[in-house]
Formats: C-alpha cells, structure tokens, sequence
C-alpha cells in the first residue's frame, strides 16, 4: 500500500533533507518516528521525497512516499472521528514527534496508482523572502527572511527576472554535479513587495539543479542594488559557466512551497518518462545536493 505525505518543516536546525549519518535531517526524523510507530512490524519504511531540501532551506509543502505491508497498514486501526486509516499515519507521526515538533505531516492519504512523489512531480515551486530597508526588521520571521541593507529596486528585479525563464542551460546558476545536466524550465520566476514590505520571489521550474534558487535570486538581487544591468542575468546564463558577478543568497529565504503532479491517470507514464529522461544522467531534481 502506498501512501503520501504531505509535509512542513522550519529547516533551521535541519542539515537538509537527506538522511545522513550523525547529522538531524528532516528524512531521518521522520523514519525514526516510522521506525516506532512499526516496532513490531519491521523493516520500516523508507521516504522517497519530491525535493531534496538543502540545509535551512523550509518547507510548506513537500511530498513523500512511503510503501507500506498489509501488516503495517492493518496496525493503522483504531481511528476516530471518522479518521481513515491512511489518514491516521499523519497523527500518529505527528504525536511521536511531539507537538513542537520543527517538522509536520500535514496529512496522510492513500497514494493514486502510479504515484511516485519524485518522479511523477511535473513542477516543483519555491519562494524567497527578503527585506530591504523598506521592510520592518520583524525578529519573528529572522528564520525564514534574508536582511538587505539598502533599498532594493523590486521593479527592476522583476524585469530581470522575467526575462529569464524559458528552457534553458542553468550551468551558469548552478553548482556543477558530476553527470549531471544542467538544462532546466524555468517555468515562472517573478517579484512583488507584500503588504508588509517584505520582498517575494516566486519560482516555478520542472526541476532545479543544486543552488539554482539561490542563485537566481542572488543575480536579481544584484540588479536591485544596482550592480548588475537587466540584461546582464541572460548573458551571465548564457555564457554557460559559474560566475562571481553575484552572490547565491543564503538558505534560510527559500521554502518549497508547493510540488504539481499531472491527474491521476497521467502519474505513471510521467514517473516512467521522467526516469528514463534523469536516471541514467544520476541527476538530483531538486535545489539541493542528493546527500552531501
């Protein structure tokens, strides 16, 4: 039986997603909770995960799987309210995990045939938050906002930003993977200042390679200080190597905050179409390195 998860997390005292030894991840937390849960009906299950989050990096709305026995599923019984037992995996996690927990199962449903949260996903969608001197310096939002000093030019930014998008080879806004291409969508990609002066970025690709994001919003950063000219991000692209003309913005801006899958009856042709695309090329799909 497969299920999906969907997720939340403050990433800042995660080190990424990825299960690593000797390190808190956000994967490791949740198959250790996994691993009570099903003390008795062991293996436990493993996650696989649409976007393998960087270290800092949060979530509003990641997606997982998990396969579960007829056994561990049958240890599910016992809902109330009119719970399913799909659904009841997300409460039991949630109260092992205790309720200030840093990472959320937001729900817990069963999967539709040919799910696979990594490679059925069609898009993946992140935000970033910054604020200039425009904005209040809030303390409470100082895990998930990036400071600026200075007045950042946010029509500017737009601009840069918008011209950007398209299919393109990122390796300029990359950092390099062995094997790995670099050709991405970059589907959407824009700036608004919210009601609170806070500056928003959102970015929609079918995939990112590693620090792309940041990278992205680094060069319009750039543009809003001034120190790179619209059009300077498309020749930096363009030139198809890493470059020191911007900063990649720190981690603690960027959420993922939404993963887009076809309907149902699409989900296994795109899982099979986008491993037979990625697979062999080892590439990671999302703003993050796999494991390191």
């Amino acid at each position: 039986m497969r299920l999906r998860l969907d997720i939340a997390y403050d990433g800042t005292e995660f080190s990424g997603w990825s299960r690593q030894p000797g390190l808190r991840t956000v994967q490791g937390e949740l198959e250790a909770s996994l691993a009570v849960l099903f003390q008795r009906h062991l293996p436990a299950p493993t996650l696989v995960v649409a976007g393998r989050t960087d270290a800092g990096v949060h979530a509003t709305g990641q997606v997982a799987h998990l396969d579960l026995t007829a056994e561990q599923f049958a240890s599910l019984r016992g809902t109330r309210n009119g719970e399913d037992q799909a659904g009841s995996l997300a409460r039991r996690l949630n109260g092992i995990a205790g309720l200030s927990s840093d990472v959320v199962v937001i729900r817990s449903s069963i999967a539709p045939p040919g799910f696979d949260a990594r490679f059925s996903a069609v898009w993946r969608s992140y935000e970033y938050r910054i604020a200039d001197t425009l904005a209040p310096r809030n303390p409470l939002v100082r895990n998930s906002t990036v400071w600026v000093p200075g007045e950042l030019d946010v029509d500017a930014m737009g601009e840069a930003a918008a011209s950007l998008t398209g299919l393109h080879d990122w390796a300029s806004y990359c950092r390099p993977r062995e094997g790995a291409t670099t050709i991405r969508t970059l589907q959407e990609f824009g700036w608004e200042r919210q009601s609170d002066g806070v500056l928003l970025a959102r970015v929609r690709a079918d995939a990112f390679c590693h620090s792309m994001v940041r990278a992205l919003v680094g060069a319009s950063v750039a543009v809003g200080e001034g120190r790179l000219r619209i059009t300077d991000v498309v020749d930096l692209r363009d030139a198809h190597e890493r470059t020191s003309a911007f900063k990649v913005m720190p981690a603690k801006g960027l959420s993922l905050v939404e993963v887009g899958y076809p309907d149902d009856a699409g989900l296994a042709a795109r899982a099979e179409q986008t491993r037979a695309r990625r697979e062999p090329l080892g590439l990671g799909l999302t703003d993050a390195p796999p494991s390191d």
